[in-house]
């Protein structure tokens, strides 16, 4: 294929370009064949763009466009009354076959109302699923949704199960496990949508489905894809993300007590440098939207330079497996 096209929503998240500019400009560094786009008010991006060579210029493109949409503001009023949004343009790139992924860190509601009606879903899916890689003992966990979705049929988690489990596989991970979140292990535990789901992908040729799984298997690694509804995934990623950030600063903390500690501390700081990067959620920043016919990656809003890159870096792995067209092959065949 062509060299890869980003579109990145360069007003979103809570730092917008005074944080994603320079994000941009280190992952251009890192990938040197790769294009992005800069979608947003022009003079407040080039601010940013003092200093580079005509070179770099080259494959870091500003597209004007002059609304916003707010963290606080309802998807209706971004999908209707503001046509020419940093996000909704970024994705029209999409769309349109001008750039091959869009990564925002805007609004989660705006964004997905946006995806859909834009980019529309793939056949056979009628939802859009939110998912990221999660850290575990053994590597790492696809896990969703994340929030897209906050009730859920049945379908609905079988759909997002068959479409995890084809991301997996399209990344890298052969005959991927399946499991859904319960509060149990045992097949009466769990309410009545997530009993139906577990009895369609018993059903289900193509899928290797392990059964249920409660939240401390996740961590352990004894799934490579676990389903939920967004409510429950996105508590979980929440909390997950906020109990990293308290061991963290109970061992700063711990080792900074008193002389010994920090002697200590000091002997064991490679080890407490390669956790943090193993945990901190900076590390694992970027939520896909599986199902649509394009590819889109929510930032997390409060992500910083890091982060960003780490969306930034989700987007081009799925460029790379073109995993729409991907998802859209298997999911004809197990839908």
């Amino acid at each position: 294929m062509s060299a890869p096209i980003i579109a990145i929503d360069a007003m979103g998240g809570d730092y917008g370009p005074h944080c994603i500019v320079p994000a941009c400009i280190s992952f251009l560094a890192e990938y040197a064949f790769l294009q992005l786009v800069l979608v947003g008010q022009a003079p407040l991006i080039e601010e940013h763009l003092h200093g580079l060579s005509p070179v770099e210029r080259q494959r870091l493109h500003v597209h004007h466009a002059s609304e916003i949409v707010t963290m606080d503001e309802r998807p209706s009023q971004a999908l209707r009354g503001k046509p020419d949004s940093s996000m909704r343009v970024a994705l029209e790139l999409v769309r349109d076959g001008k750039a091959h992924a869009c990564v925002s860190a805007g609004n989660t509601g705006a964004l997905m109302a946006l995806s859909r009606y834009l980019l529309k879903t793939l056949p056979g899916i009628d939802r859009p699923a939110m998912v990221t890689a999660v850290p575990t003992q053994t590597g790492h966990c696809h896990l969703l949704d994340l929030g897209a979705n906050v009730d859920c049929s049945a379908e609905h988690l079988y759909q997002f199960a068959v479409m995890g489990a084809v991301a997996a596989e399209a990344l890298g991970k052969s005959n991927p496990r399946v499991a859904l979140l319960n509060v149990g292990t045992e097949d009466i535990k769990g309410n009545q949508q997530v009993k139906l789901a577990a009895s369609l992908l018993q059903q289900a040729r193509g899928v290797n489905y392990i059964g249920y799984i409660e939240g401390d298997g996740l961590y352990r690694g004894l799934a490579d894809v676990v389903v939920c509804d967004g409510f429950v995934g996105n508590i979980l990623l929440k909390s997950s993300e906020g109990l990293a950030a308290m061991v963290a600063a109970r061992l700063e903390e711990l080792f900074n007590s008193s002389l010994p500690a920090k002697a200590v501390g000091l002997m064991a700081m490679p080890f407490l440098r390669r956790l943090r990067g193993d945990l901190t959620p900076s590390q694992h920043n970027g939520a896909s939207f599986l199902g649509l016919q394009g590819i889109v990656v929510k930032s997390h809003g409060s992500a910083k330079e890091e982060g960003i890159q780490s969306a930034l870096r989700r987007a081009l792995l799925e460029v790379r497996e073109n995993l729409p067209q991907r998802l859209h092959g298997r999911l004809e065949h197990l839908l």
